[in-house]
């Protein structure tokens, strides 16, 4: 939508304008937002599109796609016109009377969310909706005495367009109603219709080899997956001859159960990705889909889209080849017994080649990352109790076994990248701006780590972190570098990957919980096939999808961060008053220290901070705000 929005100022033909976008054309013809020239369609003098934010006291800012706009355009109130937080939308510019430029709502183009999510609340005698994302109230469509009826606290899911109550979702003193407010803020949904249910049921529960005898049979060879311990959706499987240096990478071959544009695959590309909560996932397949018939489970055959990837003895790839194949996965490991088994050399039988495969995924990691970073990331972990309150946190650090497997998966992405022409879905990674990169070394310096500008990039970013490992703050620094840099993003032409260092790469190896992997399995096949005319079918439209799924990706992240922060602000409601030790994680405009104690990454917004980017301090826990999530302290000893 921002691509087609912003094509309009430089003129459009009709014929460029896919199905998705022709009503939106038309409305904006009609409301004479657009004149046509020459059989092209520009935008108009004095209106701009962009993405409406709205602050507590109901005034919009609006962020303009048209660069040229430094500062966000104010939008009073009686001129939103309906539009709520996050919305799309066209706006015509006013006379300039103040020093701020301001702009009034014309049409709103596409709705951030049909519904929101309030917690009723008493303000006089009235009872009102407080809603959840933007703090504003909001005049129910219901009587008095109905809402009444209802325990204040209650969360409720509404009707944007006339604020009708559309559910109860619970109370907000119940734990169990976090699930359900963090979905619902990001119009997510924990459970297919009936329709997604019965195609994943008709596909049954085992697979009958002899049904597929073009496929490469593989059941002899001793595959095994390697995931989390608590995961059920196992996509990916493994497999290394050491006599013929040859690595199989065995993919659960979605594509095979859900066909584009049936009923499951509209649904999985609404969703676009799984969301993992600490206590269950909210799977972008139906379950009889994600874990059973697709997911490679130990000693059952499996439908599998495989790379075969040989090696010569210089530990060069040689050839890479891709075909169907069924496979029978021989064990299933989670990522501790790997590590066991990797510092002691256990005995494995006909699975002791996993002890050859990480010697090479060894030998092969330091020589990509000649040109690539390594990022200490640590993923934080959270267990929940039996009455899904906080119990305790951790950080979870890549060990051996996360590196054998990512460098298995990564050989399989680049290789699925070779295989698509020039147009297809990306996974591109453009490298930091000079400015961010600037701010960066001005926060590193006051740490101790002085790192002269560099115009190479990549060697900038090694000195800091060399110099970051002396400081042994070296995880806490590769947080900030990442993010000084741009995200990674789905783009339908290639754009390279900075952070791997890699020309071209692509997501193949998780169609069970993301999208873009599905459709690229879809077009892989329709290319080695030779068939063009499904092949062109699968891209129509496919920049605008590859935009759709950057955009869910980061929504899944956000509500599996805000289901987090809600119990990590029940937590500090129970703990207030209380002296925890922290770092400031942030400084800029706002202070945030982050909780490093028994209990950690949990987010403290601090009043009248000046402490520095990372010092260690002692903070109290002055309030915590349940409905959104927040958490307040004060520092009260530098350590």
């Amino acid at each position: 939508m921002k691509e087609f929005l912003k094509s309009l100022s430089y003129g459009v033909r009709e014929n460029q304008v896919s199905n998705e976008f022709k009503q939106i054309l038309r409305e904006l013809l009609a409301s004479n937002v657009l004149k046509e020239y020459k059989n092209k369609y520009y935008l108009n003098n004095g209106y701009v599109f962009g993405e409406l934010d709205i602050s507590s006291k109901g005034t919009g800012f609006l962020s303009a796609y048209d660069e040229s706009f430094a500062k966000d355009l104010l939008i009073e109130n009686k001129h939103l016109k309906g539009a709520n937080y996050k919305d799309i939308v066209v706006a015509k510019l006013l006379p300039l009377k103040k020093k701020r430029p301001s702009a009034k709502v014309i049409l709103v183009l596409k709705k951030a969310n049909e519904t929101s999510i309030v917690v009723t609340k008493k303000y006089g005698e009235a009872v009102l909706g407080l809603n959840v994302k933007t703090g504003l109230s909001t005049a129910l469509k219901a009587s008095q005495k109905s809402l009444k009826a209802l325990p204040l606290g209650s969360v409720l899911k509404i009707e944007n367009t006339n604020n009708e109550i559309l559910e109860v979702l619970g109370h907000i003193d119940d734990e169990s109603v976090d699930e359900k407010i963090s979905l619902a803020l990001f119009n997510k949904n924990s459970e297919f219709d009936e329709t997604c249910i019965e195609e994943a049921l008709a596909n049954g529960d085992c697979v009958d080899a002899s049904m597929y005898p073009e496929r490469v049979d593989l059941r002899h060879l001793s595959f095994c997956t390697i995931d989390p311990i608590h995961a059920k959706d196992f996509d990916d499987a493994i497999y290394y001859d050491e006599k013929k240096r040859e690595l199989y990478v065995a993919i659960a071959d979605v594509s095979e159960y859900v066909f584009a544009y049936c009923a499951t695959d509209k649904e999985a590309r609404h969703r676009g990705f799984s969301i993992y909560f600490p206590h269950i996932s909210i799977p972008m397949l139906p379950r009889p889909l994600s874990e059973n018939i697709c997911s490679l489970k130990p000693n059952l055959d499996r439908l599998t889209y495989c790379f075969k990837i040989t090696f010569n003895q210089n530990n060069e790839i040689c050839k890479e080849e891709l075909f169907e194949a069924i496979i029978n996965s021989k064990r299933r490991f989670h990522y501790d017994e790997v590590d066991e088994l990797l510092e002691k050399k256990s005995n494995l039988g006909e699975l002791s080649w996993i002890y050859k495969l990480f010697n090479l995924t060894q030998i092969l990691r330091k020589a990509r990352l000649k040109n690539a970073f390594e990022f200490k990331t640590e993923e934080l972990r959270m267990f929940l109790d039996e009455n899904l309150s906080l119990k305790s946190t951790f950080y979870e650090k890549d060990t051996p076994s996360h590196g054998l497997i990512e460098d298995c998966m990564l050989l399989a992405n680049k290789a699925a990248a070779k295989m698509l022409g020039e147009v297809g879905i990306f996974r591109n990674h453009a490298p930091a701006d000079d400015k961010k990169i600037t701010k960066l070394l001005e926060e590193l310096s006051m740490l101790g780590i002085d790192v002269k500008y560099k115009n190479n990039l990549s060697e900038l970013i090694r000195d800091v972190q060399a110099l970051a490992d002396e400081l042994d703050i070296r995880a806490e620094v590769d947080k900030l570098i990442i993010k000084a840099q741009k995200k990674a993003c789905y783009a339908s032409e290639n754009g390279g990957h900075f952070g791997l260092g890699f020309d071209k790469y692509t997501h193949f190896t998780s169609p069970i919980r993301r999208y873009s992997d599905l459709i690229l399995h879809r077009l892989l096949k329709a290319k080695q096939r030779g068939d063009l005319k499904l092949y062109e079918y699968l891209l129509l439209n496919i920049q605008n999808t590859c935009e759709n799924l950057s955009l869910l990706e980061r929504e899944a992240d956000r509500v599996a961060y805000d289901f987090m922060d809600r119990k990590f602000a029940r937590w500090a409601k129970r703990n207030v008053g209380k002296v925890f030790n922290a770092f400031i994680s942030e400084n800029d405009t706002l202070s945030i220290a982050k909780l490093d104690d028994e209990i950690k990454g949990a987010e403290i917004i601090l009043e009248h901070n000046k402490n520095n980017l990372l010092q260690k301090v002692r903070i109290q826990i002055i309030e915590a705000d349940i409905i959104f999530a927040k958490i307040f302290g004060r520092v009260v000893e530098e350590l």
